[in-house]
């Protein structure tokens, strides 16, 4: 393969494909979300072993309170699963938008808890400090608790956003805008 061709390929993602609804196929909706994995810097943040870790936490400290809760491999693996549940429950433009707009109000909401708690406790928040042990500076347990909440849920719900976004734009010919409706 010549690199520029490999260049070509890597600058958007690859088409997605619908069915005779209008749905995206789950093969192609796979490939994009695989792209995104790989070279969207944002969505791709969420294989960073400190988000790994951050997710691996998540996942134990949910198990007491669920009585189903089904393990993922990798924080990956539950960004891609969420992808595909959101498209198969919101599948109409309406319910899409609603759905985009609540991942960014939770990102909006997990964001101002995140700098509050690291204000409050001077903790680093840069990608080489991982949340998990900066975690370790804050004394209560309810705090810490929602300090790595918050960071998980911000990174989670960012990558959701930005690929939920693009596939907005892909069904219903046009960007998703929080005031389109």
């Amino acid at each position: 393969m010549s690199s520029s061709k490999a260049t070509n390929e890597t600058l958007a993602p690859p088409p997605l494909q619908l069915d005779g609804r209008g749905m995206p196929e789950w093969a192609s909706l796979a490939d994009v979300v695989q792209w995104f994995l790989d070279y969207d810097r944002r969505v791709s943040a969420i294989k960073h072993p400190s988000v790994e870790e951050l997710f691996q936490w998540k996942q134990e400290a949910d198990k007491p309170k669920m009585k189903a809760v089904h393990l993922f491999g990798h924080a990956e693996d539950r960004l891609a699963v969420g992808i595909f549940q959101a498209l198969a429950a919101h599948n109409t433009e309406a319910a899409l938008h609603d759905w985009i707009k609540q991942l960014l109000c939770a990102i909006e909401e997990s964001s101002k808890a995140k700098r509050e708690i690291s204000a409050a406790y001077n903790l680093e928040t840069s990608a080489e400090a991982p949340a998990v042990r900066e975690s370790a500076k804050i004394s209560a347990q309810q705090e810490r608790t929602i300090f790595l909440t918050s960071c998980w849920l911000e990174t989670l719900c960012t990558a959701e956003a930005r690929v939920l976004g693009w596939i907005y734009q892909q069904l219903y010919n046009r960007p998703f805008h929080p005031q389109n409706f």
